[in-house]
Parts: structure tokens; C-alpha cells; sequence
């Protein structure tokens, strides 16, 4: 596992961080206005799926591993709907914030 606080990538970090403490107005202060998401290559409403998927389901992100300088990585995600799964998750960064995530199955 590759804890948190050692991610590379400063907004990466500061996204799961927001994540794993379900912090939501910390997590849409990361996000541009325009920000888009896919799950499994399907574009996704961001606001729904953060809501069902993260939020109210207790979302938690274990990375496993990290590439593409922080901004791509593989982890162990649970919720309170799914349990525990692989995960990969790739992230679209302008500045400090995100502008686009991809997740699915690993």
C-alpha cells in the first residue's frame, strides 16, 4: 500500500484525502466547475455517482500503487454497497484542480 500522505501528485492526495474522511465540500473544492468522471468507460453524472458511489456509502480509496507522475493509480476501493474491489483510477489535473477522473474495475 502506498499511504496517503506519500502520493506524488499534491491534488491527487488532496482527493483521496477528501475521499477517505468523506470530507464532500473539501472533495468539490478539488473539482473545476466543468469537471467530468467516467466508471467503467461510461460518462457518469459526477454529483450522482460522487453522492451514491462515495458519500453516502462510506467510499474509502487504499492505494495500491501509482503512476503517471500521482495522477494515475490502482487501489483496493470499498463502500458500504459494493464491499472491497481492484480499482484503477486516472485523474485530468489543471493546476490544483481536477477537471476529469476515470475509475473502474482493475
Amino acid at each position: 500500500m502506498v499511504a496517503t500522505k506519500q502520493l506524488s501528485d499534491p491534488t491527487v492526495r488532496a482527493f483521496v484525502e477528501a475521499v477517505n474522511t468523506h470530507d464532500k465540500a473539501a472533495f468539490l473544492a478539488l473539482l473545476t466547475p466543468d469537471a467530468t468522471m467516467t466508471d467503467d468507460g461510461t460518462e457518469r453524472d459526477l454529483a450522482d455517482w460522487t453522492d451514491r458511489e462515495i458519500f453516502t456509502t462510506r467510499g474509502h480509496i487504499d492505494v495500491v500503487s501509482e503512476s503517471d507522475g500521482g495522477r494515475a493509480f490502482v487501489a483496493d476501493y470499498r463502500n458500504d454497497t459494493w464491499g472491497s474491489m481492484r480499482t484503477a483510477w486516472r485523474f485530468t489535473v489543471h493546476g490544483d484542480k481536477i477537471s476529469r477522473f476515470d475509475t473502474g474495475q482493475a
